[in-house]
Order: structure tokens, then sequence, then C-alpha cells
């Protein structure tokens, strides 16, 4: 597994990137009045707020629990997460507002292949940074990380897609692909953000795991029955990128109580391998007077 500061430097590179990015799109936007280019910048500003909280969320729930948080600080990565996402669909409706305003009185844009240099940068940029992201984020199983890879990988569509409004007037002298690009930018935008939204703040209601994630559990329960009556009541949730799953297991209520601790110590051994960051709890319950099968197992 990997360790926290590995995450934490993923989160800083993020930052780094999108520091240099904001800085070259709005700039170089601004000089040459390409509405497109600077609904980049601005989209790219907010990807830096977005890796800043993100640096922060990973910093602060790779905390082990304490006193007053005995269940960790897991869900801080779903707070950022879900901060992230409402940020983004703000910036989208703001991009699409002013995009569709410059549709209806355009205006011509100057020295496009600034404009065109700088999201070629940017599109080769954001794909490195977004594919290490993605990788230490899915190793990690970190969910702001994956929310900052998205964020990213959308850039990157984004960007070559305001590259080729440029072009494509630079070619035709249409005014209009500018401010129609910068809207394609705002409907990938609105998506992302969404898809976000969804993913970052369902654990923070203790929604379930998904089906295929209790159906890998239930598999790795059953591994062992012969060992055991049945298993019930299990609920499972996450928070950040820890599992917790738990569950009540009938036993044969002759064996004794280190059978019963060895039994789930094999268990949640087994389901770890498949979930490292995982806390399980089994609440163990003996068979009743007519079980005729604990004494096979």
């Amino acid at each position: 597994m990997k360790s926290p500061n590995v995450k934490e430097q993923a989160a800083k590179l993020s930052v780094y990137s999108n520091t240099a990015l904001v800085i070259g799109k709005l700039s170089i936007g601004l000089a040459i009045g390409s509405v497109g280019v600077i609904s980049e910048g601005i989209h790219s500003s907010l990807d830096l707020l977005a890796a800043i909280i993100a640096f922060f969320a990973v910093r602060q729930a790779s905390h082990p629990a304490d006193k007053k948080h005995k269940y960790g600080h897991g869900k801080i990565e779903n707070i950022s997460g879900t901060i992230e996402g409402i940020l983004i669909l703000i910036a989208a409706i703001w991009i699409a507002v002013e995009a569709i305003q410059k549709f209806f009185n355009p205006h011509a844009v100057e020295f496009i292949g600034w404009g065109v240099a700088i999201m070629a940068v940017s599109s080769i940029v954001n794909f490195f940074i977004s594919r290490h992201l993605q990788k230490v984020g899915e190793e990690t199983d970190s969910i702001a990380l994956k929310a900052d890879a998205m964020h990213l990988k959308t850039d990157v569509y984004t960007s070559l897609g305001v590259m080729l409004g440029l072009f494509g007037m630079y070619l035709t002298g249409w005014q209009w692909l500018d401010p129609v690009a910068a809207i394609g930018v705002a409907m990938l935008i609105m998506y992302a953000a969404w898809e976000l939204i969804t993913e970052s703040f369902a654990p923070l209601l203790d929604a379930s795991l998904s089906e295929e994630d209790e159906q890998e559990i239930i598999t790795r329960i059953e591994n062992h029955q012969e060992h055991f009556i049945d298993f019930h009541d299990l609920r499972t949730r996450k928070a950040g990128s820890e599992r917790h799953i738990d569950f009540h297991l009938t036993v044969c209520k002759y064996h004794t109580i280190d059978h019963a601790h060895y039994l789930a110590d094999k268990i949640e051994d087994d389901i770890q391998i498949l979930f490292k960051e995982s806390s399980i709890l089994i609440h163990h319950e003996p068979c009743d007077d007519v079980c005729d099968s604990c004494q096979k197992s």
C-alpha cells in the first residue's frame, strides 16, 4: 500500500502544474482577447483550487483515528470532492454565460498562434499529470486524487477543443468558433462536475458499496462456509479510501471462543486481501437448539 506521503506528493505536483497553467492561460487569453482561452484559464483556476483542496484533504485524511474521530478522517476526502464538484459546476455555468454573450457580440481575436500554443502545452502537461494522479489515486483508493485526475483529464479535452476552435478561426475567419468552443468546454465541465459530485457525496450518506464490491465480500466470506452455519445482516459503507464492513456470523454453539475468534481473523484477512484499507466488524451468534448442522462444522 502506498504511503500517505506519496498521495501528498502527487497532490502537490498538481498544485504546481495548475499554478503555471493558470498564469499562462489567463495572461495569453487576456492579451489576445480569446474567450475560449480565458474560459480555459478560469477552468484551470478552479482546477488549482481543487488541487489545493485535494492536497489538504489527503494530508488530513491520512491522520489515524483519534479520541474525537474514532472512525478516522477518511470522509474529509469525500467532502473535498463534493466541494470541488460544486465549484467546478459554478465555473462552468459562468463560462457558458460569458461565451453566449460573446457569441452574439463577437470581436476579433489577435495573435491566434499564442492561444494555440498555450492550449497545446496545457493538453500535454495535463495528460501526463492526470495519468500520474489517476495511478496514485487508484493504488491508494483516494477519491480526492481521482477527482483531481478527472479534472485534469477534462482539461485535456477542453484545451484541445479550444485549440481546434482557434485554429478554425485562423483558417476561416469565423469569429463565432471561439465562443462555440467555450460553450463546448462548459458542457464538458458540467458533466465532469456532476459525476464528481455524485461519486463524492454518496459516501457522506453512508451509501452501501457497489453490488460488485459486496459480491466480492460475500464470496470471501463463503470461502470459509464449512466453518460456520450462516451469515446475515451484511452492511457496508465507505469513508475516503477506507471501507467499513460488518455482518453477523452464526457459529456452532459447541465451539470455543478461541475457535470463533480464529475464524473471524481468517475471514477478515481474506477480505483485506481484496480491500487493503478496510475496517471489519463480525458479530458472532450461537446456533439454536434445533440446529443439526453445527456438528459438521
